[in-house]
């Protein structure tokens, strides 16, 4: 079912009121998507062929149960009434609301001292973004998706899925389908833009689904720094956030994309990451993930070039309610190239963490190398960890090191702490947090506070 309502009051925790509301995933969803947002005609022609793909591929036969996941009743696409939110690059312009919103996650202050500016999208539609002049000066892009198809068209158009085409598998056909909003960076070549670029994305939506999609360009000689934040409110109604990244890093460069996704339970976060990385260059994953009832969530680098290089790093938290399905995927292609993953996991009150991961090295990979630590850490006897490697090596010139670790807390040290005078919480934080410092360590000083922030609050009450 379609439906559209003008002034449409839709129950949720901002109490936004919507012009447009589509519901029921037809093909006339997909082309009054298309419609509202101003697109080309090759842009319409993609969703549809996606939506055909989407129809005839099965859900996913391994990882975590999808089947209460009813996407005949998601709410695909929302655009707020009107003059309510309206794409702007000033904050001042921003409904009152909504930046106190971003005031609460901390992005007014960490835009002013640390940022190269922000961006923020509520439901389907970005509300701000802004980029510092002297980046804009040296020819950086950093815009709405949406906007960036209608202002850079061309050059959208050569990247967009192309690195994740819609037959990859039936969410990135979904979301080729229905997708709107997101960021699009372009750096030059040798700009480096040495303050993070950020976006803060908001599913505000009950029973309602978010599809940003994020496309990174970074040139011969540049860098970049990325950071992606996102939250949605508690409802019973099942949503989904299956948003797309795509990143495309050029010889000697380097990219760093971070990411803090704090969801709700009701939410099955089924996100699609990819890089592909020339020679000499370097990109760099680190993620937190602590929300969401259901995630599946790999990001894959493709190291196809000469002496390119990954590091994934990542966190994640499962409390009671979520299963947490996540890990990383390396493709090395070129020879000497190397990659590093860490993965950390802590499981509490009956939580499920899964390490899901594939080392790749291919016959033309000579000299390659691979480090990866999976360490988990267990709250309680009910909650579960697993580790489900996959290393494939198709050449005899490769190192491959893989290294798990699971285990409790230890309570003796939780009472060699409590002798010296520290709480019980207190001493459980620092148990925690030196966990995870490998992760927090790369994260900028803003965002590893916040990161420790979460984590400290999931971590509330789970000793007593």
């Amino acid at each position: 079912m379609t439906s559209q309502s003008l002034k449409t009051t839709i129950d949720s925790s901002d109490s936004i009121q919507y012009a447009v509301y589509l519901q029921g995933l037809t093909e006339e969803t997909v082309r009054k998507i298309s419609s509202d947002i101003g697109e080309p005609e090759w842009m319409l022609e993609h969703r549809l062929k996606c939506l055909d793909i989407f129809h005839a591929k099965e859900l996913p036969s391994r990882g975590p149960d999808l089947s209460g996941l009813d996407l005949n009743t998601i709410v695909y696409y929302a655009r707020p009434e009107k003059g309510y939110t309206g794409y702007t690059d000033s904050r001042e312009k921003v409904p009152q609301d909504i930046k106190d919103k971003f005031a609460r996650l901390g992005i007014p202050e960490a835009e002013k001292n640390y940022l190269a500016w922000a961006g923020g999208q509520y439901d389907a539609e970005m509300v701000y973004h802004k980029l510092k002049e002297k980046y804009a000066d040296q020819g950086v892009i950093f815009d709405d998706m949406s906007n960036a198809l209608r202002e850079h068209g061309e050059l959208v158009r050569k990247y967009f899925m192309k690195l994740v085409p819609g037959t990859d598998h039936k969410f990135a056909a979904l979301h080729g389908a229905v997708w709107s909003g997101g960021t699009f960076i372009y750096v030059p070549k040798g700009v480096k833009v040495s303050e993070p670029l950020q976006a803060y994305f908001r599913m505000n939506m009950m029973g309602g689904g978010q599809f940003e999609h994020t496309l990174i360009i970074i040139e011969d000689e540049a860098s970049c720094d990325y950071i992606e934040g996102c939250s949605a409110p508690k409802y019973d109604n099942k949503s989904i956030h299956a948003g797309l990244v795509e990143i495309y890093v050029a010889k000697n460069s380097r990219m760093r994309y971070s990411s803090v996704e704090n969801r709700s339970l009701n939410t099955y976060n089924l996100n699609t990451k990819r890089a592909i990385v020339d020679d000499d260059s370097v990109m760099e994953w680190i993620g937190g993930n602590m929300g969401s009832g259901t995630t599946m969530l790999y990001p894959c680098t493709i190291l196809k070039w000469a002496r390119s290089k990954a590091d994934h790093i990542g966190v994640a938290v499962a409390a009671a309610g979520q299963n947490q399905d996540v890990g990383s995927k390396i493709i090395h292609i070129g020879p000497y190239s190397s990659s590093t993953i860490i993965s950390k996991s802590i499981s509490k009150d009956g939580g499920i963490n899964t390490y899901r991961g594939i080392v790749d090295i291919k016959s033309t990979a000579i000299g390659a190398t691979n480090s990866t630590e999976c360490d988990a850490l267990l709250m309680d006897d009910r909650s579960i960890s697993t580790t489900i490697p996959v290393i494939k090596v198709n050449n005899t010139d490769s190192t491959v090191a893989h290294e798990a670790s699971a285990g409790k807390v230890d309570e003796l040290m939780i009472f060699y702490l409590m002798s010296r005078g520290i709480s019980e919480e207190k001493a459980l934080a620092m148990i925690v947090n030196g966990f995870i410092s490998p992760v927090i360590k790369k994260l900028p000083l803003e965002y590893a506070w916040e990161l420790n922030k979460l984590i400290e609050m999931e971590m509330e009450w789970s000793i007593g």
